[in-house]
């Protein structure tokens, strides 16, 4: 491994907890923010802000999953990913992989070759790139399978989904997508079609089920959440489980529930970009308007973190400070992370460099060590190395 850069980056806007702030130095030697006696660069013109803490993205699917049968080799797909995350300013990139009757690259055997591959490039990549099981419930028959896989690579962060669409079967019509779903998973879809109404017929046994699982997985130390909640009963159920995250509800009811009850509440920085979600839930604008909201998350578009922490700032809804805490202190606080977040002594000098009139990220260091820098910012770093 080289050694860790020992840098005073001088001249910028630098967003500290209680707001932007004209700093002599924003320095940091052996990867943590303190005294340094480096070099100088000069960022005038640009800010610094804490690097960005994703806590659910499905994004990198794009690049280990391009094309049906083109994606060989796992580890080259995900360092392709950590190139995108590092390009959008994120240093801990939680990697939300499906475990689900969907198949193919959300079924059981793709989640243990994609924890095998994150496994593979731990070591080398330099964005803190981290696993999320999201987890069917109503697959009893692999309880205990997919127990076992969470224990074989050391996954600390579970969630739980229903993505069943039982009010079709109580109507007795077939499942929207069925088809090309299983067409996607190689499957045929009167199968998956009997697998899912068999699914549906045993729902009756799942809250026991998995409640058992929630208590197993957090007596062994690993983080949970529930996935979409729409009612105040479904967070009361998640709550008494154990379960004390909450992503993305679906309605104020749910959201307001898990913040009566304690629980983190995670929504999506797209609907924030969008103006509402795509699906017709509940507007996160909205919710974060009213105080339910503890973290954004990129979901399905990285870009979408820095842009909705800036279009929360710019609408007046939050100063800048308290913006950049939902996908910076605040994430971090939902996974136990104390030593990220902030840029403040002792902390991990997680940080990026965004332009102040254009916004666009210049150059993102992880661990004081950079992943990604591009243009007139990387002339900096030379002229001043040189």
């Amino acid at each position: 491994m080289t050694d860790e850069l020992s840098l005073r980056l001088v001249g910028a806007d630098v967003l500290r907890p209680g707001g932007l702030e004209r700093a002599d130095a924003l320095s940091f030697s052996d990867g943590t923010i303190g005294d340094a006696d480096g070099l100088d660069v000069d960022l005038s013109g640009y800010m610094i802000l804490p690097g960005l803490v994703d806590l659910h993205g499905d994004g990198f699917e794009r690049h280990v999953a391009v094309r049906r049968g083109a994606m060989k080799d796992m580890a080259a797909g995900l360092r392709a990913a950590e190139a995108e995350l590092a390009v959008n300013g994120v240093t801990t990139a939680v990697l939300a992989q499906f475990y689900s009757w969907e198949g193919g690259l959300r079924g059981p055997a793709f989640a243990d070759a994609m924890l095998a591959g994150l496994g593979e490039i731990s070591g080398e990549v330099l964005t803190d790139m981290r696993p999320q099981l999201r987890f069917e419930t109503h697959m009893l028959d692999d309880y205990e399978a997919f127990e076992a896989l969470v224990a074989k690579h050391g996954v600390g962060y579970v969630v739980f989904n229903d993505h069943i669409q039982h009010e079709r079967f109580e109507q007795g019509k077939m499942q929207r997508r069925t088809h090309g779903i299983a067409l996607k998973s190689g499957r045929n879809p009167a199968v998956l079609e009997a697998l899912l109404q068999r699914m549906h017929d045993e729902r009756g046994q799942v809250p026991e089920a998995v409640t058992g699982l929630a208590k197993r997985l957090a007596a062994r130390g690993v983080r949970l959440g529930s996935h979409d909640e729409n009612t105040r009963e479904d967070r009361g159920f998640w709550s008494a489980a154990g379960v004390d995250i909450s992503e993305f509800p679906e309605t104020q009811e749910a959201a307001d529930a898990a913040r009566a009850g304690g629980a983190g509440v995670i929504l999506g920085a797209p609907n924030v970009v969008r103006g509402g979600s795509h699906k017709g839930n509940a507007s996160a604008v909205e919710l974060v308007a009213m105080g339910l909201c503890d973290a954004l998350a990129s979901d399905y578009h990285y870009p979408s973190l820095r842009r909705a922490a800036f279009f929360l700032a710019d609408a007046g809804m939050l100063d800048l400070a308290g913006a950049w805490a939902l996908v910076s202190s605040g994430p971090a606080r939902l996974l136990g992370l104390t030593d990220r977040g902030a840029l403040v002594p002792g902390k991990r000098a997680d940080l990026m460099i965004v332009g102040a009139e254009s916004r666009r990220v210049a150059a993102t260091i992880a661990g004081g060590r950079i992943s990604h820098m591009s243009g007139e910012i990387a002339e900096r770093f030379i002229r001043n190395g040189s």
